[in-house]
């Protein structure tokens, strides 16, 4: 008997500030002042749909990569270098949630703020915490259900021997003042975050983002993260 062919499309997309891969966090929850919109596509767009949601404080959503982060033709290899251990040390694709895997499908635990009935293309689902890129395709909405989602004696592998990598940002008050100031402490908590690749640590180098309509450009040097330029 012929299989037939497994199709999954995209019930939504998200709306962020982050219009490329380079400066989005590591990890979901890691900046809880960032926020994202997750707009339904036309077909989803109902309210019924969402009867309920607004008693979750959490969502789990499934998304899936684009070709910037992971090329469809990326070749499947069995191990990755995931940025906690440095960019250097190889663990097994399934051991990690590296992106470079054979199926392009990420995961992410969000905190839901509000459900917004009356935005244009409502209604939309207002998130924080969410890592992820403008436009990235939601395969799927889940609530987050504690007394089976949370287990507090869990172990997480090499991520709990080795600290995350983070920085303390200087940003010029001249600076910031040219960013949204309902973007500023969300923007100030990514770049705490480090958004430099675990393996360049070059204190000479202009490092840039973009984020909220800005560019953001900035130097790293002894554990102190300086932002030079918002364009």
């Amino acid at each position: 008997m012929a299989s037939s062919e497994f199709v999954v499309r995209p019930v939504a997309r998200i709306r962020s500030d982050f219009a490329s891969k380079f400066g989005i966090p590591k990890q979901s929850g890691l900046v809880p002042a960032l926020t994202a919109k997750v707009v339904f596509e036309p077909e989803y767009r109902s309210a019924d749909a969402l009867r309920g949601i607004e008693g979750y404080s959490h969502l789990w959503l499934l998304w899936q990569f684009s070709a910037s982060v992971r090329p469809a033709d990326e070749p499947f290899s069995p191990t990755v270098r995931p940025p906690r251990l440095g960019g250097n040390v190889r663990v097994g694709v399934f051991a990690s949630r590296s992106p470079f895997r054979p199926n392009s499908i990420g995961l992410s635990c969000v905190e839901l703020e509000r459900v917004d009935p009356d935005d244009p293309e409502g209604p939309v689902l207002i998130v924080r915490g969410a890592d992820l890129m403008d436009g990235t395709p939601i395969l799927d909405v889940k609530p987050y259900i504690p007394y089976a989602d949370s287990r507090p004696g869990a172990t997480g592998g090499f991520t709990d021997s080795v600290a995350a990598r983070t920085v303390r940002c200087v940003f010029p008050p001249e600076f910031l003042e040219r960013v949204p100031p309902d973007k500023r402490e969300a923007l100030i908590g990514v770049l705490e975050q480090d958004p430099r690749p675990s393996y360049q640590d070059d204190p000479d180098r202009v490092y840039g983002f973009g984020f909220a309509g800005r560019e953001i450009r900035f130097r790293v040097s002894g554990g102190v993260l300086t932002v030079i330029e918002v364009l």
